[in-house]
């Protein structure tokens, strides 16, 4: 690379940095306040570039070619979403602050199927590119290249923002006000702040931030349904490689990942050590790799705080109790109409089918409860290992033309690698930081599948994965699916009531004791890491031989998510509660996509219904009301 294409990357990287800040610090700003890790922050992104390609359109329409239509318009759609989040903090966050905070994780992911299936209603499923801005279409001459005018000044708005928002933070009493609150709401409420429209204020300021960097791309980037979880995944990183809630910190992030991405682009493939070393392969992964390498050097972010303990006394959840009678009844009844089921099969084939897949999800959404719940440690990243072990069975299978049974038993032990592998730093952190990690643990194993052509098929994935002969009908694979699922989830919940689920539980309540009476706490949290790896890469081995097929979609950053709302459903605190999150989250995405093309809506909202009447899930909901009516007995 020349010194010329250097600084050109280098400006390209400048550019980029503005669009990841404004979205990073729309995020950090309302994490910092409302304590909310707002999931629909992409979505806000994403409205923010569909508003401004229609309003750019009818503007310059009525007013003719010119700025003011391109401006006027990105800066209208960027007022019209700061009004959508306003709405959305006033209708539906205000609800639930009070809730666990994952419960909000669950309301937002529900605004952000809610908010795909409206933009696919009122602009279509076709990618839409927007004008350029008049006068900065053409392109400048630097160091003998051509360079966009309109990215020149993309370069100065982040820097301008950055400083608008230290100003408005630091010389207003509003600002003053907002920083209060991060240190102590509760002392600001006491002094008769109105806490309830600062928040609004917030959420509204950091939703106009996100609609303004989509907006901004108009000339840049097609509006697409896809960009809400593209966008998320890098907001998220911004704001957690430069500490949660600090501004500067996201602009920093922003810089380095921005600038990053852009001279591994510039840099190509270049041969190193006698081999050919792809750089730009790297642009799909890079800013997960400074993420993991940020987290384990400084945890915090750079220029983040060190996180408080996320628990005390107060914050202890009730002991685990082995199951009611009653409980261990319908568990067996279920079994035997499970068992009876394939019989069914001549009249409702698709039964048999759809009943192997809600069985997957619940060893899924088991597999990641285990580390949630009992070890209370939170993955965003936990289809890694379903993919692993899905990816495991395929090449078993397919590259060393192992047998299906032998595919099957080996292919847990990839995924039980992949979670010794990464455990062991993940292990070090907590709370969102931990989350954050196993989220680029996971993008790690996604880009490597999705790049190895020669080995993973890339992205057309892995295809003729079938069982052996004597388990091609649908109802012998489902008796095997049923055996492996139930033995997987009994066998966790014995572990749960052994020496050393005690032991994942105490460290989870009370670390500091725990160490006292001699638990090495990292080390049982290490092991429950790697124990729900291999289970979660059972149900993959499973979805793999199921489907027949496997494609880099098994690793993608929604299947972690489904899995965390499988969890979040059916309740966190309960044994029973992913199982039956797995099954209803599984059941009612697959019913309602039969259904009508905008099921995500539909979906969506079932979720918000149910988070807003079972704060504490489906299961956990139903058991609190049968305690109260058991005291008042």
């Amino acid at each position: 690379m020349t010194l010329s294409s250097f600084l050109i990357q280098l400006l390209n990287g400048l550019a980029g940095a503005s669009s990841l800040f404004l979205v990073g610090a729309g995020l950090s700003l309302i994490f910092g306040i409302t304590r909310v890790v707002n999931f629909a922050h992409g979505s806000l992104y994403m409205l923010g570039l569909y508003i401004a390609y229609s309003l750019t359109e009818w503007l310059t329409a009525q007013l003719g070619p010119g700025p003011l239509g391109f401006w006027g318009g990105v800066l209208l759609a960027a007022a019209a979403v700061a009004a959508i989040g306003a709405l959305v903090e006033v209708l539906l966050l205000r609800r639930i602050y009070r809730a666990p905070e994952l419960f909000q994780l669950l309301a937002t992911f529900a605004l952000v199927l809610v908010i795909k299936d409206a933009a696919l209603y009122v602009w279509g499923a076709e990618e839409l590119l927007g004008s350029r801005a008049p006068g900065l279409s053409g392109s400048v001459e630097l160091l003998g290249r051509r360079f966009p005018q309109y990215n020149l000044l993309l370069m100065w708005i982040g820097p301008l923002v950055l400083a608008g928002l230290w100003l408005l933070l630091n010389k207003t009493r509003w600002g003053a006000l907002i920083r209060a609150a991060t240190q102590d709401r509760d002392m600001v409420a006491a002094l008769g702040v109105n806490q309830a429209w600062l928040f609004t204020s917030v959420f509204a300021l950091g939703a106009f931030l996100a609609g303004l960097g989509g907006a901004l791309q108009l000339p840049l980037e097609p509006a697409s349904l896809n960009l809400d979880l593209q966008t998320i995944g890098d907001a998220f990183v911004v704001v957690v490689v430069g500490g949660m809630g600090s501004i500067p910190g996201a602009y920093l992030a922003a810089l380095l990942i921005a600038v990053t991405k852009a001279l591994c682009a510039g840099i190509g493939t270049v041969q190193m050590f006698g081999m050919d070393v792809s750089f730009s392969k790297l642009t799909l992964v890079v800013e997960f790799l400074i993420m993991a390498v940020v987290l384990i050097w400084r945890p915090w972010g750079l220029l983040g705080r060190p996180q408080a303990a996320s628990r005390n006394p107060a914050d202890i959840e009730a002991p685990l109790r082995p199951a009611r009678p009653a409980l261990r009844l319908a568990a067996w009844l279920l079994v035997v109409l499970l068992l009876a089921l394939p019989l069914a099969g001549q009249s409702f084939p698709y039964a048999v089918t759809l009943s192997i897949d809600l069985l997957i999800a619940a060893l899924f959404a088991t597999s990641l409860h285990f580390i949630m719940g009992p070890a209370g440690m939170h993955s965003f990243g936990h289809a890694a290992y379903f993919g692993l072990g899905a990816y495991g069975a395929a090449l078993f299978f397919k590259a060393l033309a192992m047998p299906m049974e032998g595919s099957l038993l080996a292919a847990p032990l990839v995924a039980g690698l992949g979670a010794l592998l990464f455990g062991w730093f993940c292990v070090r952190l907590s709370g969102v930081y931990l989350a954050m990690l196993t989220l680029a643990f996971s993008q790690i194993v996604w880009s490597i599948v999705y790049q190895s052509d020669e080995l993973t098929g890339g992205s057309n994935g892995i295809v003729g994965i079938w069982p052996s002969a004597w388990l091609a009908g649908r109802g012998a694979y489902f008796y095997l699916t049923l055996v492996l699922c139930a033995g997987c989830i009994w066998l966790m919940r014995r572990i749960l009531f052994s020496p050393f689920g005690y032991a994942m539980r105490a460290g989870r309540d009370s670390p500091l004791r725990s160490e006292a009476i001699g638990i090495h706490v990292k080390r049982v949290q290490w092991m429950a890491f790697v124990l729900a790896g291999l289970f979660c890469g059972v149900a993959g081995a499973l979805f793999a031989f199921s489907k027949g097929s496997i494609s880099p979609e098994t690793i993608s950053v929604g299947r972690s998510v489904d899995g965390l709302v499988m969890v979040l459903l059916g309740g966190v605190q309960t044994l029973s509660g992913p199982i039956v999150g797995g099954v209803l989250f599984t059941w009612l995405q697959d019913l309602l996509a039969r259904e009508t093309e905008y099921w995500r809506a539909l979906l969506g909202g079932v979720m918000l219904l149910l988070v807003l009447a079972f704060p504490q899930g489906v299961v956990g909901a139903l058991r609190s009301r049968f305690e109260r009516q058991e005291a008042t007995s």
